[in-house]
């Protein structure tokens, strides 16, 4: 299936945004600057994967190679969309540690 270049725009820019907004709420209510880069992993093979999470604690070995062979065939597209949400999430753990260092306590 094709995606056009309209609707890839879009889905960078959405992807960015939502998780740039996330973080930035996340590292405003927790106090820790960079919590949605690091749950941002997570957020992505719960996107990819296909397999419960329960199949990751009682079928690991088959449960991992199928995410293994999920991430391999991702479209190029599709890696881009997940790169620009994982930019978001830098970029917010950024965008506080700036407003934290130019004097606002309340980030």
């Amino acid at each position: 299936m094709q995606m056009s270049i309209v609707v890839l725009i879009i889905s960078i820019v959405l992807f960015f945004v939502l998780f740039f907004g996330i973080g930035f709420i996340l590292n405003m209510l927790l106090r820790m600057s960079w919590v949605m880069a690091v749950v941002y992993p997570i957020v992505a093979i719960f996107i990819v994967d296909k397999v419960s999470f329960s199949e990751y604690f009682t079928n690991s070995g088959a449960a991992f190679q199928d995410l293994g062979k999920r991430f391999s065939s991702l479209a190029t597209a599709d890696i881009l969309i997940l790169v620009s949400g994982l930019a978001g999430a830098i970029a917010a753990g950024f965008t506080i540690k700036l407003l934290r260092k130019n004097g606002y306590q309340m980030f």
